[in-house]
C-alpha cells in the first residue's frame, strides 16, 4: 500500500517546476471550484425544494376547500397533482405527522421518480396531494452539468495560465542551473547576467537575487583560483634559478653516498618545480599544441622505448596502424606519466596496449582509490608509498595535457584487479 501511495508523489516530483506550479494551481482552483459548486448546488436545490413544498401546500389548501364544499376529492386535476384520501403509497412518516394533527410536506429528490407530498388530517382520515418533480430533477441535472463544465474550464484555464506564468521563472532557473554547471566544469568566466538586478524594482525578485549570488560566487572563485595559479607559477619560477645553481653545485661534489643523496633530492626538487610550472601553464590555458597526423602504434612504441621502464607493449605497427591527430611531445608526456604512475603504485609488469585510437596503460596493483575515480586526481598529494594515499602531479599533468590535445583519459579499475588508464585520441 505504501508503494502504491508513493507512486503519485514520485510522479509529481519527477515533473519540472513549470508543470508543478501549473498542477498545484490547477489543484487549488479545482478545490475552490468544487466547494463553490457544492454551495451553488445546495442553494439551487434548496430553492427548488422550497418552491415545490410551497406549491404542494397551496394545492393541498385548495383540495381541502373543494373537499369541504363538495365532499369529494378530484384525484387528478389540470395542475398534474394527485389528490387522495388515505393514499396507499403515502410515506409513513408523513401519515404519522398528519394523524398527529400537523400539516406537513415530504420531498424525495433522490428517488428514480422524484415527488413532493403534502398532507393534513381531515377528521380521522389523511388528505394528501402528490406532485411529480421530473422536470425539476431534469433541470437540476442540467444545472449540475453546467456547473461541472464551468469548473473544468476554470481548472483548465488555471493550469494553462500557471504554465504560462511559470515558464519565465522556469527558463530563468534553467539558465542559472546551466551557468552553474559551466562554472563547475571549469568555465569560471561564465555569468548569468540577469536583466533585473536586485533592488532595481519595488518588491523582491528571488530569481534575480539567486542570479546575482551565483555571479558573485563565480567572480570570487575565479579571483581566488587565478591568484592561486599566479602564486604557484611565481613560486615555481622563482625556485628555478636557485635550484639550477644548487644542481650545478651538487654535480661538483666528490663522489660519496651523501653526495648521491643530495643529488637525488635536488633532482626531485627540480622535477617538482618543472611540474608546478607545467600545471600553472595548463591552468592558465597557455599551452598551444602542435597537432599532426601520426601512426599511433609506432608513436606509442617509441615513447615506451624511450621511457626506459620495463613495460610489456602490444600494438599493430604495420599498415593497419591507426592514424590519429595529436601532439607527439605532449602524448609522450601523457603516456610517460601514466607508465611512471603504474610503476610507482602498481605491482607486476606494466602493460601498454594500443587498440584503434586508444592507448591503455594497466598494472596489477590494488587499483585506483574510490575518491580518485569519483573526484579525479588531486594535485600536491605526493609522497605515498602505495596507491590510495596520494596521486601527486603526474595524473594531473596527464589529464591536463590530454585536454590540451583534444584527448580524453579514462581511469578505472579492472575486474580482476589493477588500475587501468585509457587515453582516447581523436582521429583525423
Amino acid at each position: 500500500m505504501r508503494g502504491i501511495a508513493g507512486r503519485p508523489r514520485a510522479a509529481f516530483n519527477a515533473l519540472g517546476l513549470r508543470w508543478k506550479i501549473a498542477a498545484l494551481l490547477a489543484a487549488g482552483c479545482a478545490v475552490v471550484a468544487v466547494a463553490i459548486g457544492i454551495l451553488v448546488h445546495q442553494a439551487r436545490l434548496e430553492q427548488v425544494s422550497t418552491s415545490a413544498r410551497s406549491g404542494a401546500t397551496a394545492q393541498l389548501v385548495r383540495v381541502r376547500q373543494l373537499y369541504e364544499l363538495t365532499g369529494q376529492v378530484d384525484p387528478d386535476d389540470e395542475t398534474g397533482m394527485d389528490a387522495a384520501l388515505d393514499a396507499p403509497d403515502l410515506p409513513a412518516s408523513l401519515r404519522a405527522a398528519a394523524l398527529d394533527g400537523r400539516r406537513t410536506t415530504y420531498l424525495d429528490m433522490g428517488a428514480d421518480h422524484p415527488v413532493v407530498w403534502a398532507a393534513r388530517p381531515v377528521g380521522d382520515r389523511v388528505l394528501s396531494v402528490r406532485e411529480p418533480l421530473t422536470e425539476q430533477a431534469a433541470e437540476m441535472a442540467e444545472f449540475d452539468e453546467k456547473l461541472m463544465a464551468s469548473g473544468a474550464i476554470v481548472v483548465l484555464l488555471a493550469a494553462l495560465g500557471g504554465a504560462a506564468l511559470s515558464s519565465r521563472l522556469s527558463r530563468e532557473l534553467r539558465t542559472a542551473a546551466a551557468t552553474a554547471r559551466r562554472i563547475s566544469q571549469g568555465e569560471l568566466d561564465a555569468r548569468i547576467d540577469h536583466p533585473r538586478a536586485p533592488g532595481s524594482r519595488p518588491g523582491k525578485d528571488e530569481v534575480a537575487e539567486l542570479a546575482a549570488a551565483v555571479d558573485t560566487m563565480a567572480a570570487s572563485l575565479q579571483q581566488r583560483l587565478e591568484a592561486e595559479q599566479r602564486f604557484t607559477a611565481d613560486v615555481a619560477h622563482e625556485l628555478r634559478t636557485p635550484l639550477t645553481g644548487l644542481h650545478t653545485a651538487a654535480e661538483l661534489l666528490p663522489q660519496s653516498r651523501p653526495t648521491e643523496l643530495v643529488r637525488d633530492r635536488v633532482t626531485a626538487l627540480c622535477t617538482l618545480t618543472e611540474d608546478l610550472l607545467e600545471v600553472a601553464r595548463l591552468d592558465a590555458e597557455m599551452e598551444r599544441p602542435d597537432l599532426a597526423s601520426h601512426r599511433l602504434g609506432a608513436l606509442a612504441e617509441g615513447i615506451v622505448r624511450r621511457s626506459g621502464c620495463p613495460v610489456r607493449f602490444a600494438a599493430a605497427c604495420g599498415p593497419d596502424d591507426t592514424l590519429v591527430r595529436t601532439d607527439a611531445r605532449r602524448l609522450e608526456r601523457i603516456i610517460a606519466n601514466l607508465v611512471a604512475n603504474a610503476r610507482r603504485h602498481g605491482a607486476g609488469t606494466v602493460d601498454v596496449r594500443v587498440a584503434g585510437p586508444v592507448v591503455t596503460v594497466s598494472d596489477r596493483g590494488p587499483g585506483f582509490p574510490e575518491h580518485l575515480l569519483k573526484d579525479g586526481p588531486q594535485r600536491f598529494q605526493t609522497g605515498a608509498r602505495e596507491r590510495g594515499q596520494g596521486t601527486g602531479l603526474g595524473l594531473t599533468i596527464a589529464l591536463g595535457q590530454a585536454q590540451a590535445i583534444g584527448a580524453r583519459v579514462e581511469l578505472r579499475n579492472a575486474e580482476d584487479g589493477g588500475a587501468v588508464a585509457a587515453v582516447h585520441l581523436p582521429e583525423p
